[in-house]
């Protein structure tokens, strides 16, 4: 029952409307990219002359067409993408359409209404209504990428959205949204997306830490846990040096066991992976603590720069 003097009606039209506005306001920025693949994932126009999109949505890089919002179809070039974030970016040439407005997904809170937008092939706007089920904090991809936030919108995402924003109630794109397991939504929040528009804009690819070792995960003996008074009790054994690698240089050898990297404690490789994949420390010192000989020693190591195959 609703309360005197409060007309529901009013209100939810009022919602309903403003829902339509916010649609129609943001989608001019949402385009359908055309990239072999039965269903056209779409696209944000991120920054003026760059778009961006679900990677993993894409089966080719080239040859690429975006669909506008008047219908249009122009071609596109790929700047660079990287699969661990789920991000492609590609420039698009003299785009008359509107740069969407890039929000901060920490804003979000559980039970915040959003929408999804996308764009069909044929030029036509997509839209998916729901609330934010889930917010927490940095996670790690399955082949290795830093997301910044976990961010689960309770929205279908329908055929085409994969690459589409996610839309807060201000109007701003706080994301883009892709495909979880089982064809739930997930989105790569706006902060992860700059940081990888970012280095894709300034180098063309990636920047991934290289140590130039072979490893594999380690159970410490509790008596060499509490001996050295280690707050863990596994490591990463290394079990190949590449010679004249940055380990290598370093001094690092077959049999050390490495248990922290740069103050972060190393349970397995997928530890080291996450910290060399964060590119941060490309062509810095850091300082390695390892196991040689039962006793704790620290190693300062150059990260260099992982090859680009």
């Amino acid at each position: 029952m609703s309360s005197p003097g409060f007309d529901t009606s009013n209100a939810l039209v009022a919602l309903s409307n403003n829902l339509a506005d916010t649609v129609e306001q943001v989608g001019g920025a949402v385009v359908a990219v055309n990239a072999g693949t039965r269903i056209s994932p779409s696209g944000i126009h991120w920054r003026n002359g760059i778009i961006v999109t679900s990677d993993e949505s894409l089966q080719r890089y080239d040859e690429i067409t975006v669909t506008l919002s008047n219908g249009s179809t122009v071609p596109v070039t790929v700047i660079g993408h990287d699969s661990s974030t789920d991000v492609a970016v590609f420039k698009i040439e003299n785009a008359d359409i509107p740069v969407a407005n890039i929000g901060d997904a920490k804003t979000l809170k559980v039970g915040n209404l959003v929408l999804g937008l996308g764009r069909s092939s044929e030029g036509d706007i997509r839209a998916a209504i729901g609330a934010v089920s889930v917010v927490s904090g940095a996670w790690r991809s399955m082949s290795g990428g830093n997301i910044d936030q976990f961010i689960r919108p309770d929205i279908r995402l329908y055929p085409g959205l994969a690459g589409g924003p996610l839309i807060d109630a201000a109007g701003s794109v706080v994301g883009m949204n892709t495909s979880g397991r089982r064809g739930t939504a997930l989105t790569i929040p706006a902060s992860t997306v700059n940081r990888v528009v970012d280095q894709l804009l300034a180098k063309g690819h990636i920047a991934r830490g290289y140590l130039g070792l072979g490893m594999q995960p380690v159970r410490l003996p509790k008596n060499l846990k509490t001996a050295l008074n280690l707050s863990s009790a596994a490591g990463v054994i290394v079990v190949n040096v590449e010679p004249n690698g940055p380990a290598d240089n370093a001094g690092v050898l077959i049999g050390d066991v490495l248990v922290t990297l740069d103050g972060t404690l190393v349970n397995d490789t997928g530890d080291v992976l996450a910290l060399l994949n964060s590119g941060d420390r490309v062509g810095k010192t850091i300082k390695v603590q390892l196991i040689r000989a039962g006793a704790l020693v620290e190693l300062p190591i150059f990260i260099g720069e992982r090859p680009v195959l």
